[in-house]
Formats: C-alpha cells, sequence, structure tokens
C-alpha cells in the first residue's frame, strides 16, 4: 500500500483528492491536513510515500514544507497540486524538490496516474504546465520599466533587493544603508509583500527571473 498525505486548505477539494486516495486499492490516505501545522503533526506521526501538496496555504506558503521534506524526509515524494500556473510557481516548486506538478482542475484519474509515474521515478506535469515551464526554459522573461513599477519597488528596497541577492545578511545589509535592524527587516517584508514571496531565496529567485537583479 502506498501512504499518502493530503495537504490542501480549501475544504472541497481536500475532501476530493481524499475521497480519489480512499477509492484507489492501492492507495492509504495517511492523514489530511489544511496548513502548515496540521501537516507537520501529521508528518511527525508517520512519514508518507507521496504527499499532495498545495502551495497556498492560510499559514504560509507550501514551499517551505517542500524545503522540509528535501531535507528531514527525502523517501517521500511530494506532487505540487495547486491553481498556481504560473510559470514562477512552477519553477520554485521544482526547485525545492517537488516531482511534479498538476493544476486541481486535473481529473481522479489523472491524479491517479500521476502519483503512479512519481512512483515510478517519473516527473508528471500538467500539460499545461508543460507549456509554461518550456516557455520560461526557452526565453527568461525581463521586466518593463512599466512591470517594474506596476510591481511597486522604491529605492530602497530595490537596494535591499541587490544587497540580499549578493548573501549579505539583514545586520550588513542595514549597516550599508544605514538603517537600524528593525527597519531593515520591515523593509523586506514589504518587499516579500510586492513579489508575492515568503522568503530571501523566493525574492532573490523572483527578482532574478524578472531582470532586477543578475543571476550568481
Amino acid at each position: 500500500m502506498v501512504d499518502v498525505l493530503v495537504v490542501e486548505d480549501e475544504p472541497r477539494t481536500r475532501e476530493r483528492l481524499a475521497s480519489i486516495i480512499e477509492a484507489h486499492p492501492g492507495l492509504r490516505l495517511l492523514a489530511q491536513a489544511g496548513s502548515l501545522h496540521e501537516a507537520r503533526k501529521a508528518l511527525a506521526a508517520g512519514l508518507p510515500d507521496v504527499v499532495l501538496l498545495d502551495l497556498g496555504l492560510p499559514d504560509g506558503s507550501g514551499l517551505s514544507l517542500l524545503d522540509e521534506l528535501r531535507t528531514k524526509h527525502p523517501g517521500a515524494g511530494t506532487l505540487v497540486i495547486s491553481v498556481l500556473g504560473d510559470e514562477s510557481s512552477v519553477l520554485r516548486a521544482i526547485e525545492r524538490g517537488a516531482g511534479g506538478y498538476l493544476l486541481k482542475d486535473a481529473d481522479d484519474a489523472g491524479v491517479v496516474a500521476a502519483i503512479d509515474q512519481l512512483l515510478a521515478g517519473g516527473a508528471p506535469l500538467s500539460p499545461s504546465i508543460a507549456v509554461h515551464l518550456m516557455r520560461r526554459l526557452q526565453s527568461p522573461p525581463r521586466a518593463s520599466k512599466a512591470e517594474i513599477q506596476d510591481i511597486g519597488l522604491n529605492g530602497r528596497e530595490l537596494e535591499l533587493l541587490k544587497l540580499i541577492a549578493k548573501g549579505l545578511s539583514y545586520e550588513e545589509v542595514g549597516q550599508l544603508m544605514g538603517l537600524k535592524y528593525n527597519t531593515t527587516t520591515s523593509y523586506a517584508k514589504e518587499l516579500y509583500r510586492k513579489l508575492q514571496v515568503h522568503s530571501r531565496a523566493e525574492a532573490v529567485f523572483e527578482a532574478q527571473q524578472l531582470g532586477l537583479v543578475g543571476s550568481n
């Protein structure tokens, strides 16, 4: 039997995924979780073979759970199931260790087939996701001046972004910018909000993809 953990905050989607697992003779529903906190409790109680993971959770990004799974539970395969079909979300999830990526509109058979493919060593991707991925790899986007204005970064935030992209700590950034530590972290939080990310690594990655900072 293949033990599956479902991590999804939307009740209907979570129940649908759980029912797909329960209806399949070769799969067993280990647990359901509607948040990062619940997912971590479930992982502490028993390690699944496969995690079906939503990225947009109420208490944080599913990307952080991908990091934890990769370092603490490398034997668990992770299949991201999300409505987030943009290229940056796809690449961030794959870079953090996701074994596959499906959109939530995948039918029941598609979900089971993706789990089978993941367990067989494959990398299941929804067709639309594969198209996004190919486009991103073939021609990395650069933000136009108008797009940068839409993001709304001010001079201080852009300066901070460039410094953390160089690997500097917040203490070092604060010294260079003449800011107190608390002020620096406040700038960082606002920067993350505008870039729609949840960590330093995600901010740097997104900025590189948009051409706001150079790749290391």
